[in-house]
């Protein structure tokens, strides 16, 4: 993450990581999530804190939850039901549940059938918003395999060329092992950002890059900005000459892996908070020998790592590496949090009567 988008160090509440995620689990289970979906819900959003994502972390993310959870348009009870069933794919809707929740179920069911097929497919539909597209992409991991996450998001983007959102934020996670370099794990939305990190920018009070967002009217913004009131995400790439055409049709293509393709509508036709998943697995050892393909991706990825960086530059990174790095430091020192944040989950825990362990 951009270090404008960072809480600064100055201001951070820095939280343990279990004290989190025992606030967390306790504010689930009293909205009515049994101890499962809580703990399943809890890992997602610890997940992104502890590696820097903070965009789909606790700070963005969880006062939504809990008011759609208290208004029922989030099922915090969901149970998963397979509709369509084959060898290696599979359609299950998830009962209006959490994606935290239904996610991990999801991709595990894809790797079960990876495990016979080589190759496990399934599509979620009747979903609720699912966090960080790398946290289920990384359960495919646990099994040596290569993990494939996609989501639709709110319905906030323009299509390249368009005056209106027509298409959603629409990430893509992907991951796959190595063997002493950190995993290679991929997440980006089709976006030229993810609207949470447009929500830091404005608790922050910093500035907005050109072409990440438009006027009303569609028109790109192309200088540096402050977060106006209201506005459209442009497509990764920000305009056609520098390649939002690309971000768009990768975003055209999530919607119907996702949507389309588990008998759903496009995603401008779906009400929000209604939206589809897609999860893939692949079982390395069904192409190519496992420790082979392991060792490769250290070459890889160690080549990339040491790439001569260009000047003014540090060093080259590749997907994956920061996270792993800010997860250890986070680890040793505790989440940052900005302020607001904390206090909103002592009042929230608070007024529902959960203990909680932020001080």
């Amino acid at each position: 993450m951009d270090d404008r988008f960072r809480v600064p160090d100055e201001i951070a509440v820095r939280v343990g990581a279990e004290d989190m995620r025992a606030t967390l689990e306790g504010i689930f289970r009293r909205l009515g999530s049994p101890e499962e979906d809580a703990r399943r819900c809890a890992d997602g959003l610890i997940y992104a804190d502890l590696r820097g994502i903070d965009s789909h972390g606790v700070s963005n993310m969880t006062a939504y939850y809990v008011a759609a959870m208290k208004d029922g348009s989030i099922n915090p009870a969901p149970v998963m039901k397979v509709i369509r069933d084959a060898p290696a794919a599979a359609t299950v809707d998830s009962d209006r549940g959490l994606g935290l929740t239904i996610g991990p179920q999801a991709m595990r069911l894809a790797m079960d059938k990876a495990e016979v097929c080589g190759v496990g497919t399934v599509v979620v539909t009747n979903g609720r918003h699912y966090g960080a597209a790398a946290y289920t992409a990384s359960i495919a991991l646990e099994r040596d395999m290569i993990g494939l996450s996609l989501t639709m998001g709110g319905l906030h983007v323009v299509p390249t060329f368009g005056s209106k959102a027509m298409i959603g934020l629409n990430p893509i996670g992907f991951a796959a092992p190595a063997r002493r370099e950190a995993p290679f794990v991929f997440d980006a939305s089709t976006s030229s950002t993810a609207t949470n990190k447009i929500r830091n920018a404005k608790r922050l009070g910093v500035k907005l890059p050109g072409a990440w967002i438009a006027t009303l009217d569609g028109t790109p913004i192309m200088e540096e900005t402050d977060v106006p009131e209201a506005f459209l995400v442009l497509p990764l790439g920000g305009t056609r000459e520098i390649g939002s055409h690309k971000g768009y049709g990768l975003a055209v293509m999530v919607d119907i892996l996702c949507g389309i393709l588990g008998g759903d509508p496009p995603g401008f036709r779906r009400p929000w908070p209604d939206v589809s998943h897609h999860f893939t697995a692949c079982r390395i050892d069904a192409f190519t020998d496992l420790d082979g393909f392991k060792d490769q991706m250290d070459v890889l990825l160690k080549g990339l790592r040491e790439t001569p960086p260009a000047p003014g530059q540090e060093r080259v990174l590749y997907a994956g590496l920061p996270e792993h790095e800010t997860l250890e430091e986070r680890r040793r020192r505790g989440i940052p949090y900005h302020p607001e944040v904390i206090e909103w989950f002592r009042r929230t825990a608070g007024e529902l009567g959960v203990a909680h362990r932020l001080g």
